[in-house]
């Protein structure tokens, strides 16, 4: 299946749809294939804070499926465990935390292209823009090679998370509910206490407290990543 995008036309100019030289280079190596079409490449690494036609948000949306199958195919071929402990990994193993670092790792930051007020406010550096564009890259392989490339990358990318075992832990949350449980403690309480920054490179500080015992706070890039952290910091100081 093949992706095909027009030239369309924004503020009164003809978009850019070919990647920066080193842009090319760098996605050839990364993916072990040339781009065949610029367009879409160059929409994956695109960010919603410049105002063109297209960002990566739509193909972000379709490479998050196409990782977790790719991910839960292999947990199901190499992995012998239970259900639970299957969902229990994939859950980590396809995170915005697990995919923003491997987008660091494979230095795909210095590609992605930001507005001057998203970079400023640290874009390049948050974990939902990273993560996002992970997916968006993967997303974009799927539409021009199809899945059996873009699942050999996946396999690349996640080889190392893969063999240190990620997500074989319970997940700090789940960790924390079963402690308070076996001590015969109310469910823990999570509060958000604030939200700071722009959208795309938003800080949430929350709260997680339980009855009888303590409580800890922690911040992270989402919600989500905030309550586990909040979680894992209350096992640490009183588990």
């Amino acid at each position: 299946m093949v992706y095909r995008r027009a030239l369309e036309p924004h503020r009164g100019h003809v978009l850019s749809t070919e990647l920066e030289p080193a842009t090319r280079q760098f996605l050839t190596e990364l993916t072990g294939h040339s781009p065949r079409n610029e367009g879409l490449w160059r929409e994956a690494l695109t960010h919603g804070s410049l105002g063109e036609a297209r960002d990566y948000q739509r193909l972000e949306f379709l490479g998050d499926r196409v990782l977790g199958l790719a991910i839960a195919e292999w947990l199901h071929t190499d992995a012998g465990a239970n259900e639970g402990k299957l969902s229990q990994r994939l859950n980590v193993l396809v995170s915005r935390e697990t995919c923003a670092s491997l987008a660091r790792v494979l230095a795909i930051v210095p590609h992605i292209r930001l507005g001057k007020q998203a970079r400023d406010d640290g874009g390049a550096d948050s974990d939902n823009i990273l993560g996002d564009v992970m997916e968006a890259l993967i997303g974009a392989l799927f539409l021009e090679r199809g899945y059996d490339v873009a699942r050999d990358f996946v396999r690349r990318a996640w080889a190392a998370p893969m063999a240190a075992g990620a997500g074989q832990r319970k997940h700090p949350k789940a960790a924390l509910q079963e402690w308070a449980a076996g001590n015969r403690r109310k469910p823990p309480l999570y509060t958000l206490v604030a939200r700071e920054g722009p959208d795309h490179a938003a800080t949430f500080t929350v709260t997680v407290a339980v009855g009888g015992v303590g409580e800890a706070t922690a911040r992270g890039s989402s919600k989500q990543d905030a309550e586990t952290a909040a979680a894992r910091q209350f096992m640490q100081d009183f588990g």
